[in-house]
């Protein structure tokens, strides 16, 4: 049987209501916004960002092997490469409109993650359990904003039996018509944290915004709202107002209708005991750390919701792993032995910082290692950035941190509020940082490196990468 493509022509000028140029060659299984990754026979989406257009690149893609580009101006040069789809508006308008007809088209149990931490791990954790009853697309990487939904929603293959799309947000407002293009069965929050706080007045402010991911849930849908977050009454409301027939509580609280028991906490999983809406279960998480075994239960409200096979799920967890800068640990080849890597560079803030320090104080140290703690900025907090910084103090002493190296100017706060004896060193930059990092690490080490994407800890975390050799698995 001749498997159906993603898109067929018709569809594609159905959805955008383009015109053609050229003739299309081949199956259209694919769309692409980056020239750089197009694959045979992609739709490759010209969108105009902050820095690039990709009508600066057309060309390149359609001679990389895109069958069709979609674009709002037209060359000579770009009809003389390939097909290409002339829109009326701004092709990113195109991609949304793709994004809302596939939408329409599919009969999968979609599911919407948001909230200030853990949406990426929690979103990874919801594409393994649920894949284990059916096929399941989920978003890439953290494609969760205004190209990245869309772009999720177009390359959802038809035949998936479940989708699943994180959600972000930086200000009020953005989630509200992402949430409507998806169009959610299940929306979940994972907590309310001060995350981007610098573009609100209060953490008020910012639960309202993601409750807004209630405003696009399906009529009789569910909501999945951590039942430890002091805003889980305003959330339960909104769920309730966007038309939520069930609201499902998860966390450790007496209440939750998904609750944690007990959890077994290691330096590379968890083993946990819940409470799923009155049956009692055991499983094993494949991921370290109390909040990830605490997103673990939403995902399991969901497969509950969703209809899946929650046995599946359970044994498909214990396969799960962090996603790239989210508690990655890597063992690392230091002269006399090895050194402990956890990468967590991704992104920070106050919230997620505690969780990357209470994963540190669980790392099996080696003879004579330390808990090292490399800390760049935590950005977007606004006022409260100064204060916010300083009072990490108390969880690097609860965590147990031995030394601390910290980078930029608001970890400067950090700093000065530690403790001279566990000063390793301090830097403007994280470029600055890791010239004097990298002498001191020894065998036995465990060093964890977070900060927001803004401060550059990534680089702190290749330089180690390149210093030191990983250490082979036994396959």
């Amino acid at each position: 049987m001749v498997e159906r493509p993603l898109w067929t022509t018709q569809e594609l000028l159905a959805a955008t209501g383009g015109t053609l140029h050229g003739d299309v060659h081949g199956a259209m299984n694919g769309v692409s916004i980056d020239s750089r990754s197009v694959s045979a026979g992609d739709i490759f989406v010209a969108i105009k960002g902050d820095a690039m257009d990709g009508h600066d690149f057309v060309e390149k893609a359609l001679n990389a092997g895109a069958g069709v580009a979609m674009v709002s101006r037209m060359t000579d040069a770009m009809r003389e490469a390939g097909a290409v789809l002339l829109v009326a508006d701004d092709p990113l308008r195109g991609l949304e409109n793709m994004g809302r007809a596939a939408r329409e088209c599919s009969g999968a149990q979609i599911i919407a993650v948001t909230g200030s931490v853990g949406k990426t791990s929690t979103k990874e954790m919801l594409r393994t359990a649920l894949s284990a009853s059916g096929l399941t697309h989920a978003s890439a990487s953290s494609f969760n904003n205004h190209w990245g939904v869309p772009l999720t929603l177009s390359r959802m293959p038809r035949n998936a039996a479940y989708g699943v799309f994180e959600i972000g947000m930086n200000h009020a407002g953005e989630i509200t018509p992402l949430v409507k293009m998806v169009r959610p069965h299940i929306a979940i929050v994972t907590i309310v944290a001060a995350s981007h706080l610098g573009n609100f007045n209060s953490l008020d402010e910012i639960a309202q915004a993601k409750a807004e991911i209630f405003s696009g849930l399906e009529m009789g849908g569910t909501a999945i709202i951590n039942r430890d977050s002091e805003y889980f009454d305003l959330l339960s409301a909104a769920a309730k107002a966007g038309g939520a027939k069930a609201v499902i509580g998860f966390g450790k609280h007496a209440e939750a209708s998904v609750r944690l028991e007990r959890v077994a906490l290691h330096p590379t999983c968890c083993c946990i005991t819940a409470d799923v809406m009155g049956e009692r279960v055991t499983y094993k998480l494949g991921m370290p750390g109390e909040h990830m075994a605490i997103n673990s239960l939403a995902v399991l409200a969901a497969v509950k919701a969703s209809g899946a096979d929650l046995a599946r799920a359970m044994l498909a967890l214990a396969d799960a792993a962090p996603a790239k800068g989210r508690g990655v640990q890597e063992q690392l080849l230091a002269a006399d032995g090895e050194l402990l890597l956890i990468d967590e560079s991704y992104n920070a803030n106050p919230t997620s910082m505690g969780a990357a320090l209470a994963l540190l104080a669980q790392a099996k140290l080696g003879k004579n290692g330390r808990r090292i703690a490399v800390l760049g900025d935590m950005l977007e907090l606004g006022q409260f950035g100064a204060q916010l910084h300083a009072d990490l103090a108390k969880q690097v002493d609860a965590h147990g941190v031995d030394v601390l190296y910290a980078a930029g100017p608001l970890m400067r706060n950090l700093w000065d509020a530690v403790p001279m004896v566990k000063h390793g060193a301090y830097a403007a930059s994280s470029a600055e940082l890791t010239a004097q990092l990298l002498p001191q690490l020894r065998a036995g080490d465990a060093v964890m490196i977070k900060g927001s994407l803004g401060s550059k800890m990534g680089l702190v975390v290749e330089a180690l990468r390149k210093q030191f050799t990983a250490v082979k698995k036994d396959i």
